[in-house]
């Protein structure tokens, strides 16, 4: 899974990682910077609980190959 981040719609709100802090993370200003980044299976969960609690609803999470990827230890 890929957290994929509208940069032009967040406004910073910092919901994401107030819900899931081990997946999001916010920049200086407050904003979610994650991303791009690669989430690990462990952690699916708390990335779409993150993303449920956007306002805007500026995060996608990209779960193409998620069934192919194996599970981390």
């Amino acid at each position: 899974m890929k957290i994929r981040i509208d940069r032009g719609v967040c406004a910073g709100h910092a919901l994401c990682a107030a819900k899931a802090p081990e997946v999001y993370r916010l920049d200086d200003e407050g904003y979610c910077c994650s991303d791009g980044e690669v989430v690990p299976v462990r952690l699916h969960a708390q990335a779409r609980l993150g993303a449920q609690h956007c306002p805007e609803a500026a995060i996608f999470l990209d779960d193409e190959g998620e069934a192919a990827q194996p599970p981390e230890a």
